[in-house]
């Protein structure tokens, strides 16, 4: 057994110059390297003995049972209904105008601009405009749960979701947050009631993924009553209509962003034109202009130099959402196709009945229901974790905040999951359809140009594939949180029951064993990686990225299995649709064993050579044995029994 004689169990010390060059070059990844030094500090390090499993990233290097998770079957009755209301009102206000006209919404035309306006008031008056804010300021004050299912039930509203989406997440969380009590009383009830719309403006010509970077300034006046802000910000989604806008820069010589609460009136702001894009036409999108504009000192948003965590943690949210939002869509779209396909006849019978057409069906189910796994698994735990900061003492708004930003790791997973499903599923949507599904009257290749900006806002899908991993190290690096070096001595002992010829494969012991090699797969390749490159890693983004990859589908394969496993003992389950999930899961582990083995042979190649990259190559064959299913007939009988449904049905 000389192949493990030099694992390297302190591989991962090479990942410092990662660590050390993020911070410094990349403001995306450059995540604080520990919480204040304050009372919020010492309750979380406190709770995180308590509970050390209700930690961001602890999936990779422990086990959870599936009563320590949260599945979609377990919404509320308030859950639900708000999730019907929400429905309802895309179906009514949003698609059926939409294919009365014939056309989508674009709000460089002047009608199209108030009927968004005309919408986004009635959002309001049904209490949608404030899901995300307290009662005591008009909001339904949602759980992250009740969130997450909002973002998912509004991708039915077309465009008209990312303008709602602005509204209830980044345009007014950074107020809910960090806000103090006058400024939540003047802002956040005309935000929940939609008499004002909130936009959020972070991103500069010369500042997007390094968001630190921006040059917008801001320096106090003489008399000691205004900031006076200078600069330019670009792609303000609602910005061409919004009241008050979240702005980002730097107040003098500091070297970290402050945020600053600023109203379109005020003196020196102005907006540009609509930017004419390639989807998302119904909502706004401009530059806005600050030119002298004079910012009441007491629109100073939390503290100083502040604004750079505030916006890391809105953004972790925000990707959350988006990723619900992608997996929505997906599932809106695959509806959408079926019913097509169940209707549209070729030689002599429904094009649902061929083989080619069952594939991207249950294909799209098998990696919706999958994604949401992850996605409530992980809502629920920022939930969790939000009770636990809140019972320590924690004033709420930081307990949210700090809740989101535990789970950094996983919103970033969840993001490009959710994203890349979007694009794939509004692609294969539009194969359905056919010809049909190029003409604008079935609104799919208007979904098809929507879909694509899911892979660049919230931080891009690279972006968010490098602070997966980023983070994840620095947990483990820097502060200290998580023990990959630990778990990593495990492997050996994994890899000789790998070996042996009587490995368990009663119950569910396959798909574990594929779990928890791709859990191993990454610690092994991220140590032998770390020690070979040192500080060159951060140079080296192709493997890093490759990682990620690794790392998400461990995160997923894991939260599916949990969810079959609970979804068993539920006694009131459905024994026909759980033999359906239990296929999406099986084909989703085929699928996830073949992008890892992919990606692992690939960083394998990248980094090693001669006698070392064989041995490599045989612990990762070793790790990612072959997962002996049939796709083709789980496919069949997932997308058998969609088209029976008439749509998603999980």
């Amino acid at each position: 057994m000389h192949l493990w004689v030099d694992f390297p169990f302190r591989g991962f010390e090479g990942w410092r110059g990662l660590m050390h060059k993020t911070r410094c070059k990349n403001d995306y990844l450059m995540t604080q390297t520990t919480l204040e030094k304050t009372k919020v500090n010492r309750q979380g390090r406190a709770l995180a003995q308590a509970n050390p499993k209700l930690k961001g990233g602890y999936f990779v290097i422990g086990d959870t049972r599936p009563e320590e998770i949260f599945i979609s079957e377990e919404l509320s009755e308030e859950h639900r209904m708000m999730a019907e209301m929400v429905t309802e009102f895309c179906i009514r206000e949003v698609q059926e105008p939409f294919f009365r006209r014939g056309r989508e919404l674009e709000v460089t035309n002047p009608a199209d601009r108030e009927a968004v306006l005309a919408l986004l008031k009635k959002a309001g008056e049904l209490g949608l405009c404030g899901v995300s804010i307290p009662e005591k300021f008009g909001g339904m004050a949602l759980d992250f749960k009740g969130n997450t299912l909002f973002s998912k039930v509004m991708a039915n509203g077309f465009s008209f979701a990312t303008t709602l989406g602005a509204q209830t997440s980044i345009g007014c969380l950074p107020i809910v947050y960090y806000g103090n009590e006058a400024q939540k009383e003047k802002y956040l009830p005309g935000i929940a009631s939609g008499e004002l719309v909130a936009a959020y403006a972070l991103t500069e010509p010369g500042a997007g993924s390094d968001a630190n970077s921006g040059k917008t300034s801001a320096a106090l006046s003489p008399d000691g009553r205004h900031y006076i802000l200078n600069g330019q910000k670009i792609w303000i989604t609602n910005g061409g209509f919004a009241d008050v806008f979240i702005v980002f820069a730097k107040i003098g010589q500091d070297e970290k962003l402050s945020a600053f609460i600023v109203e379109r009136h005020f003196e020196g702001f102005s907006a540009g034109p609509e930017e004419k894009k390639m989807g998302i036409k119904g909502s706004s999108t401009v530059q806005i202009y600050f030119d002298n504009c004079k910012v009441p000192v007491e629109n100073l948003l939390g503290q100083r130099q502040e604004g750079f965590r505030m916006a890391l943690n809105i953004l972790n949210g925000g990707r959350i959402k988006a990723g619900a939002g992608g997996i929505g869509g997906a599932q809106f779209s695959l509806t959408r196709a079926v019913e097509y396909a169940v209707g549209r006849r070729q030689f002599g019978k429904p094009i649902a009945d061929f083989g080619a057409i069952q594939y991207k069906i249950g294909d799209i189910a098998m990696r919706a229901f999958a994604s949401e796994a992850a996605l409530f698994r992980t809502a629920d735990n920022i939930d969790r974790k939000e009770a636990e900061l809140t019972a320590a003492g924690l004033p709420e708004s930081e307990a949210k905040a700090l809740a989101i930003r535990e789970f950094a790791i996983e919103a970033s997973i969840i993001k490009v999951k959710g994203s890349e499903l979007a694009c794939y599923a509004t692609d294969e949507a539009i194969q359905i359809h056919g010809g049909m599904g190029y003409a604008q009257e079935t609104g799919m290749e208007m979904g098809y140009r929507d879909a694509r900006i899911t892979k660049i806002y919230e931080g891009t899908n690279e972006v968010n594939r490098l602070l997966s991993v980023g983070e994840l190290t620095k947990r483990a690096m820097v502060t200290k949180e998580l023990d990959l070096a630990g778990a990593g001595k495990k492997i050996p002992a994994f890899l000789l029951k790998q070996l042996s010829p009587f490995r368990s494969r009663a119950g569910y012991a396959e798909e574990e064993r594929i779990v928890q090699g791709l859990k191993n797969t990454f610690l092994f390749l991220s140590g032998m990686a770390g020690k070979k490159l040192g500080r060159k890693m951060i140079e080296e983004q192709e493997i890093v990225m490759n990682l990620s990859d690794i790392l998400a589908e461990a995160f997923v394969t894991e939260s599916v299995l949990l969810k079959i496993k609970k979804l068993e003992g539920m006694p009131a389950a459905d024994k026909a649709k759980l033999d359906v999930q239990r296929q999406m899961m099986q084909l989703y582990f085929y699928e996830a064993l073949a992008k890892a083995r992919k990606a692992a042979l690939e960083a394998v190649a990248s980094f090693a050579s001669g006698a070392q990259k064989r041995a490599y190559t045989r612990v990762v064959n070793t790790l990612l044995k072959p997962y002996d299913v049939n796709p083709r007939e789980l496919r069949r009988n997932i997308a058998g029994f969609v088209i029976e449904k008439r749509g998603y049905c999980f």
